[in-house]
C-alpha cells in the first residue's frame, strides 16, 4: 500500500476478584476447582497464555493487609487488566473491618530494641523464603514442598468476558493455529440508500490440531444466524461468542475437532457502511450536472476485512474467495476476479457473481466495489481503467503506463502476473495513496488521473504510485509477510521496484532524485530513539497501523539498494528475488527466507554469510555512524550507533556488517572508481596509496549510514568542491550536505562548519544538492521563526538569498520539458517567494492575474502551479479567485495545486470537521479540540495520524512547547497516547531544543 502522501486488556470477572482477594488463607486458590467457574478444555500448546506476575499475585489471592507498599502499584495494574476496585486505600477502610488485625485488650509491654531487630531479621529471612519458593517456575506450592511440575494450566490463565457475560475461550491478540480456512463464499447486499449492508460468509475450513474453539475475526457486524457442520453432515446452530476489544468472535463445542477434519461455518449478519475510510465504507461525489452520486467501496488493509466479513483477519490465513454482491441496475461492481454471472432477483435488484479466485490470498487483498464508473481498457491486454464518467479522459496515462508495467514486472520477476485481469480504479474518497489489492488496486483520484497537458512532474508521481502497486502483485501478494511485523518484505520491495521499473522502462521521468531525498528522509526519522527495527515485534492494532512509516517503505529500499549495490554482478541481486518468489510463490515468508533465497544464488567471497550481514539491518533499529581517520597510508574505520538521544545506551553496542563504498581524488565519477571495503568490528583499518588527496565513503549515497570526516577530511573534500564542483557525482554532493546537517544535529560538528561546506553551493547546477540544502535551510529558519527570533530570522533569510541568489535569478517562468530542472526551478522559486524576493512576487501574481483573466485557458506550467498559488493565496482578492477555482476544478491534480498554503489547509481542515463554518471566516482549526473527530475518522496509529502529529509539532523547540504537546498527549490515555508517533514528536521537540540552545549564541554572532 501506498501510505497518505494501549495494550490489550484482559477483564477479570468480578466474581475471580471477589472470590480470590480478600481471602486470607488459602495461599493458592485452585480455579480449576471452583465449581463457580465453567470448566474450560486444556489447551493447545499455541495457545496458552500466562499472564504477567503481577496479575498472578491478584488472582492467588493477597489479603488486603498483605498490600501495604505495594498497594498502589498493583491497583494501577489492575486497572490496567480491566479490575474494578473496592474501597482499597487505608483511608477507606473501615476501623471494623473483619479483614483488619486489631490489637488485644490487654497488650504485652514494649518488647526491647534488641528482640525487634532479631523478630524483624527472621520475618523478612521467612519471607523471603516464602516468595523463592512461591516464584519458581514450573512449581505447584504444597506442604511436601516443590518436587512436582505444575499442572494446572487453568490457573495461569484469565479468560476475558464476551459481550454475553460469558467468558471469551481465547486471550491472545493473534488468533490460534488450530483451525485454517481454505475457502470463503461471500454474498453482500449494500443498501446504498440507508449506508447499511447484510451478508452471508461461509467459511470452508481444516483441523490442523485438536480443538473445542474456532476463533476468528469480526469488527462492527451484528451476527443474526450462526450454523456449523462437519464435513458432509447436518448443518446445526451455534452460539457466537464476542470479545470485542480484540474484535475477535468464537464457537465453543463440548467434543473436540479431529485434526484433518473438514468444517463449515456459515454466518449471517448485517451492518451499517463505515463512515470512516476502512472496511466496506461510503463515499460519494458531486457528478457535472451538480448531482450527489453514492458508491461504497472497501480498504482492508491492514485490519479491516473484518468489518465487511467474518474472517481470519491475518496475513497467512490465505484462501480462496468466491464474492456475490446484489445491486440496483444503474449500478456495476467491481472485484478481484471477473465477473462470471448476473442474475435478476424478485426484489428488482441483480446479484453479480464472480469467479472463484485462482490463487490463495491474505483478507487484506480482497476489495469489491459498487459504483456507476466507466472504464477503458487495451484488448490485447489484462489492464483496465476505471473513474467516474466525468473523468473518463483522465486515464489514458495510466493505462499505458500500467499495461508497460505489467510486462516490465512479467520479464523481470520470471514469474507471469496470475489473475485474468488487472483493474485500476480511481476512488473520489479515498485514504491511501494506492491500495494493491490483487486484481482491483485502488487508488486516490489524484494518483491515477491525468490530462493531457499534465508537467513531467505529476506523471512522475502517477507513473511512481502505479509502479509501486504493481510491484505489490508479485511483493505482498503473490509472496505475503507472515505477520506485520515484516511488513517491509511487502513495502520495502515494492519502493524499491517503483524506482528501479521506472529507471528502465520511463528513464525520462527520472526518479533518482525523489528515491535519494527519500532515503535521506528515512535517515532521518531512524536516528531517533523511538525509531523501531525493520522486522519488529507488534502486538497491538494500534502497533500494527504504525508500521506503515518510512522505516518500512524506505529504509527497507534502501538496504535492498546497498545490498544490490553491494553484489559485484547486478544480475545476483535479481536472480536471488527470482529465487525467493518461485520458492515461496503462494506462501507467507518471514525476513530469513529472503536471505536464505538470495544466499542461494550469491557466490560472492565478500558475503559469505549473507544472511547474517543483512540481518543486522533488519534486526536492529537505527544505522551506523562511520567515522574515517587516515595516518600515512592507513585508514582507520570506526562505527558507531548514529544516536541522536544522547543519554540512551539500550544498542550502543550494536555492530552492522557495512559494506562501505568509497572513491578518492584520482578516480571519483565512474562506477568502475568505486572500491568496497567491508566493515564488521567496531574498527577496522585499510591501505590507501600515501598520494591520496582525499576519500569520499557511500558512493552516491547507496548505503544506510553517515559518515564523519573528522577535523581533516571534511576540509579537504570542501576545498575539492570549492575548486571543481564537479569533482563528485551530484548524488554525492547531496549526500556531503545531508551528512553534515545530521552531524550538527548530533553535536559532532560545529554550525560553522555545516556553513563552511556550503559555500559551494553558489557554483551548483544539479537538482539533489540544491534541494537538500534547501530544506535543511529552511528547516532552521522555521526553527528560529517559531521560537519568534526575529533578529535571527531576517539574518537567516538574507543568507539564503545571499547563497542562492544567483540560481533564482537563473530561473525562467516558461515551460520547461527536463524533470530535473523542473524540481529545481519549483524548489528555488518556491523559496525565493517564501522569502518575499520582489521579482519572484511580481511574477508570480502576474502570471495568476493571466490565469484568472483568461478563465483558466491561459496554462500555467505544472511545475510552478504551487509557488502561483501560494502567492495568490496571500492576497484576499486572489484568495477569492484562488478558492472559486478549487471549487469548480473537476481535474483532481489541479484542485490538489489550488489548496496549497497555510491559509488554504487551515480552511479545508476547518471544512472537513465542521458542517459550519465558524463566525469568524478562516480560523485556524484547533487539533486539540478536534483530535476525537480525527480518531474518528482516521484510525489511531495510522499514517494520517502519524502525519498530523509531525506536522503540528516538528517545528517546537522550547521547554514551554514540549510541556504542551506531552500534557496534551498524556491526557489521551488510550486514544493515542502510546503511539510511536507521539514519542518521536516528543523527542524530536527535545532535539531541537537542544539544537537551539547550543547554536544559538553562535548565531547570535553570526555576521
Amino acid at each position: 500500500m501506498d501510505p497518505f502522501d494501549s495494550t490489550e486488556r484482559a477483564n477479570l470477572p468480578r466474581n475471580m476478584i471477589e472470590n480470590s482477594m480478600f481471602e486470607e488463607e488459602p495461599d493458592v486458590v485452585d480455579l480449576a476447582k471452583d465449581t463457580t467457574f465453567p470448566a474450560f478444555p486444556a489447551l493447545d500448546p499455541d495457545e496458552v497464555v500466562y499472564e504477567p506476575r503481577s496479575s498472578r499475585l491478584l488472582v492467588r489471592g493477597l489479603g488486603e493487609n498483605d498490600m501495604d507498599e505495594d498497594e498502589e502499584e498493583c491497583e494501577s495494574s489492575a486497572r490496567l487488566l480491566g479490575m474494578t476496585f473496592m474501597n482499597r486505600s487505608s483511608a477507606q477502610r473501615s476501623s471494623s473491618s473483619p479483614y483488619s488485625r486489631q490489637a488485644l485488650p490487654g497488650s504485652c509491654s514494649r518488647p526491647s530494641v534488641r528482640t525487634m531487630v532479631v523478630c524483624v531479621f527472621l520475618l523478612v529471612m521467612v519471607a523471603s523464603l516464602i516468595m523463592v519458593l512461591y516464584f519458581l517456575p514450573g512449581c505447584t506450592f504444597t506442604k511436601a514442598g516443590c518436587h512436582k511440575p505444575n499442572t494446572t494450566t487453568p490457573l495461569e490463565t484469565i479468560y476475558p468476558v464476551s459481550t454475553n457475560g460469558q467468558l471469551f475461550p481465547w486471550t491472545q491478540f493473534r488468533l490460534p493455529r488450530s483451525i485454517h480456512p481454505f475457502s470463503y463464499d461471500i454474498t453482500l447486499n449494500p443498501d446504498l440508500d440507508n449506508m447499511t449492508f447484510t451478508g452471508c460468509t461461509v467459511i470452508n475450513m481444516f483441523v490442523r490440531h485438536n480443538t473445542k474453539i474456532i476463533v476468528l475475526h469480526s469488527a462492527n457486524l451484528s451476527i443474526t444466524k450462526a450454523t456449523f457442520k462437519m464435513g458432509n453432515g447436518e448443518a446445526s446452530d451455534v452460539t457466537v461468542l464476542e470479545y470485542k476489544p480484540r474484535e475477535q468472535i468464537a464457537v465453543k463445542f463440548p467434543e473436540e475437532l479431529k485434526e484433518g477434519q473438514h468444517c463449515v461455518l456459515t454466518l449471517n449478519y448485517s451492518a451499517n457502511l463505515s463512515h470512516t475510510y476502512g472496511g466496506f465504507y461510503n463515499s460519494s461525489y458531486i457528478d457535472e450536472g451538480g448531482s450527489k452520486r453514492v458508491l461504497a467501496a472497501t480498504q482492508f488493509e491492514p485490519l479491516s476485512a473484518r468489518m465487511a466479513f467474518p474472517c481470519f483477519d491475518e496475513p497467512d490465513f490465505k484462501a480462496s474467495f468466491l464474492i456475490k454482491i446484489s445491486r440496483k441496475p444503474n449500478y456495476m461492481t467491481l472485484s478481484n476476479m471477473p465477473k462470471a454471472k448476473s442474475t435478476p432477483l424478485p426484489n428488482g435488484l441483480i446479484l453479480d457473481e464472480f469467479e472463484k479466485t485462482s490463487v490463495n490470498m491474505s483478507t487484506y487483498l480482497v476489495a469489491f466495489i459498487v459504483a456507476n464508473f466507466t472504464n477503458v481498457t487495451v484488448p490485447e491486454t489484462l489492464v483496465s481503467v476505471y473513474s467516474v464518467p466525468e473523468k473518463k479522459e483522465h486515464t489514458s496515462y495510466a493505462l499505458d503506463t500500467a499495461s508497460k508495467l505489467l510486462q516490465f514486472y512479467n520479464e523481470f520477476f520470471e514469474i507471469s502476473y496470475p489473475l485474468k485481469k488487472l483493474d485500476l480504479v480511481a476512488i473520489p474518497d479515498f485514504l491511501a495513496g494506492a491500495m494493491e489489492n490483487w486484481g482491483l488496486i485502488t487508488f486516490r483520484e489524484t494518483n491515477l488521473l491525468l490530462n493531457t497537458q499534465s508537467s513531467p512532474l505529476e506523471k512522475q508521481a502517477v507513473a511512481s504510485v502505479i509502479a509501486h502497486e504493481l510491484a505489490h502483485q508479485w511483493f505482498g501478494n503473490l509472496v505475503t509477510m507472515s505477520w506485520w511485523s515484516d511488513l517491509w518484505l511487502n513495502e520495502g520491495f515494492a519502493t524499491y521496484m517503483e524506482h528501479i521499473s521506472l529507471q528502465m522502462i520511463l528513464p525520462e521521468l527520472d526518479t533518482s532524485n525523489t528515491f535519494l531525498a527519500r532515503r535521506f528522509r528515512a535517515l532521518d526519522k531512524d536516528a531517533l530513539n523511538s525509531s523501531h527495527a525493520v522486522s519488529t515485534e507488534v502486538n497491538t492494532k494500534e502497533q500494527v497501523e504504525e508500521m506503515f512509516d518510512s522505516v518500512s517503505y524506505e529504509k527497507g529500499a534502501s538496504i535492498l539498494l546497498m545490498l544490490n549495490a553491494s553484489l559485484p554482478d547486478d544480475r545476483q541481486f535479481r536472480k536471488g528475488i527470482i529465487q525467493y518468489l518461485k520458492q515461496f510463490s503462494g506462501l507467507n515468508t518471514d525476513t530469513d527466507d529472503l536471505w536464505n533465497s538470495l544466499t542461494q544464488v550469491e557466490v560472492s567471497t565478500q558475503h559469505q554469510n549473507l544472511s547474517e550481514m543483512m540481518s543486522s539491518w533488519t534486526s536492529q533499529k537505527g544505522f551506523p555512524l562511520v567515522t574515517i581517520s587516515r595516518k600515512g597510508d592507513e585508514v582507520t574505520l570506526t562505527q558507531e550507533p548514529f544516536l541522536l538521544t544522547s543519554d540512551n545506551t539500550t544498542y550502543t553496542n550494536s555492530l552492522w556488517t557495512i559494506p562501505v563504498t568509497y572513491v578518492n581524488d584520482s578516480c571519483s565519477l565512474a562506477p568502475e572508481c568505486k572500491q568496497m571495503f567491508t566493515l564488521k568490528k567496531k574498527s577496522e583499518t585499510f591501505k590507501l596509496p600515501q598520494n591520496v588527496t582525499w576519500l569520499k565513503l557511500n558512493y552516491r549515497n547507496t548505503g544506510f549510514y553517515i559518515v564523519h570526516y573528522g577535523d581533516e577530511g571534511w576540509p579537504a573534500l570542501i576545498e575539492a568542491l570549492t575548486n571543481n564542483v564537479t569533482v563528485l557525482s551530484h548524488e554525492d554532493r547531496a549526500s556531503l550536505i545531508h551528512n553534515i546537517f545530521a552531524l550538527s544535529r548530533l553535536g559532532r560538528v560545529s554550525f560553522h562548519q555545516v556553513l563552511n561546506l556550503l559555500n559551494y553551493i553558489s557554483n551548483e547546477t544539479e537538482t539533489a544538492p540544491v534541494t537538500e540544502a534547501l530544506l535543511q535551510l529552511k528547516s532552521v529558519l522555521r526553527l528560529l521563526d517559531k521560537r519568534q527570533e526575529q533578529d535571527l530570522v531576517t539574518r537567516m533569510k538574507s543568507y539564503i538569498r545571499d547563497l542562492f541568489g544567483s540560481l533564482m535569478d537563473k530561473q525562467t517562468w516558461k515551460e520547461e520539458k527536463s524533470l530535473s530542472k523542473q524540481e529545481l526551478r519549483s524548489a528555488l522559486l518556491q523559496m525565493a517567494c517564501e522569502l518575499n524576493q520582489g521579482s519572484c512576487i511580481q511574477k508570480a501574481k502576474a502570471m495568476f492575474k493571466q490565469y484568472v483573466d483568461s478563465n483558466g485557458t491561459v496554462r500555467i506550467p505544472g511545475d510552478l502551479q504551487q509557488v502561483v498559488f501560494t502567492v495568490a493565496a496571500q492576497s484576499d482578492e486572489d484568495w477569492l479567485n484562488l478558492h472559486s477555482s478549487y471549487a469548480y476544478a473537476t481535474y483532481d491534480t489541479e484542485k490538489r495545486k489550488n489548496a496549497t498554503g497555510p491559509r488554504f489547509i487551515s480552511e479545508c481542515a476547518t471544512y472537513s470537521l465542521d458542517s459550519k463554518r465558524s463566525s469568524e471566516g478562516r480560523s485556524h482549526p484547533d487539533t486539540g479540540q478536534n483530535w476525537g473527530r480525527l480518531i474518528e475518522k482516521f484510525p489511531v496509529g495510522s499514517f494520517p495520524i502519524q502525519s498530523i502529529i509531525k506536522s503540528a509539532t516538528s517545528q517546537f523547540s522550547t521547554q514551554m512547547h514540549l510541556n504542551q504537546v506531552q500534557s496534551f498527549f498524556s491526557s489521551l490515555k488510550e486514544h493515542g497516547s502510546q503511539m510511536r508517533s507521539v514519542q518521536e514528536a516528543l523527542e524530536t521537540i527535545r532535539l531541537n531544543k537542544q539544537w537551539m540552545d547550543k547554536n544559538l549564541p553562535t548565531l547570535q554572532n553570526w555576521p
